[in-house]
């Protein structure tokens, strides 16, 4: 059986993709900020028929939260298969290059980029002993500074300075860390599961969390001979999913 760390993931994408997961017979560690929220979220899986979900308390902004996690986790297993860094926020209003503030920009990478390095840095052992580690960071098209640069791109004119350096942040930490694991089993991805109807954005996205779930999912159940290092958004890019940087 394989065993699965997601972030995030008492709702929303996160929960689906926790979901997912479960039905293709991982052991999911629900990664969630509120201890109450994530056991709620074990209680409906559970209630679904998947049996191997627990509810880890885990806040990707606190160091001690992420050891914490760390310590429970590795009393349970000695091997983590995948992790999806899936939690992060959007980070307020308003997001003008001149008028956001430092603080905006403090909290929002500290949940979208730095909490993803935490979480990374302090699993990774036990990721290193699969015999086929995943890493999926959940990224954003909207992170893309190729596609924001052309005013062809169907969210041109969607400008959020906060939002958007945060997840092209996230996206070079992803190069990077695939780089450190080029000669590896790793297989490290970013990708963006689409603009999705969730609380994230009120409700306005008019993609379902099933797909969005199901572009996460595929990237952290590939084979060994799946992509590495590499950025997808299957909503821009139906044919083959990947997207420039």
């Amino acid at each position: 059986m394989k065993f699965a760390l997601v972030t995030g993931a008492n709702k929303s994408i996160g929960f689906e993709v926790a979901c997912q997961l479960a039905r293709e017979g991982v052991h999911v560690f629900l990664g969630s900020r509120n201890k109450e929220n994530g056991a709620a979220a074990v209680d409906k899986l559970k209630a679904m028929g998947f049996e191997h979900a627990e509810a880890i308390a885990l806040d990707i902004t606190s160091d001690a939260s992420v050891r914490k996690a760390r310590t429970a986790i590795g009393k349970k297993t000695k091997v983590l298969d995948i992790l999806v860094n899936n939690a992060g926020m959007f980070g307020g209003h308003p997001q003008t290059a001149l008028n956001a503030t430092i603080d905006q920009f403090k909290a929002t990478y500290d949940a979208n980029v730095y909490g993803a390095v935490r979480v990374t840095q302090a699993f990774i052992d036990l990721l290193q002993q699969s015999p086929a580690p995943r890493i999926v960071n959940v990224s954003s098209s909207q992170g893309s500074i190729t596609l924001h640069s052309d005013p062809a791109y169907k969210y041109y004119d969607y400008k959020a300075a906060v939002y958007l350096s945060s997840k092209s942040a996230l996206n070079m930490y992803t190069v990077v860390l695939a780089y450190e694991f080029k000669d590896t089993k790793f297989k490290i991805n970013a990708v963006c599961p689409g603009y999705t109807k969730t609380d994230f954005n009120g409700h306005r996205g008019p993609g379902s969390v099933e797909d969005a779930g199901k572009r996460v999912v595929k990237y952290a159940l590939i084979g060994d001979d799946g992509p590495t290092g590499k950025f997808f958004s299957e909503e821009n890019n139906p044919v083959t999913g990947e997207i420039p940087w």
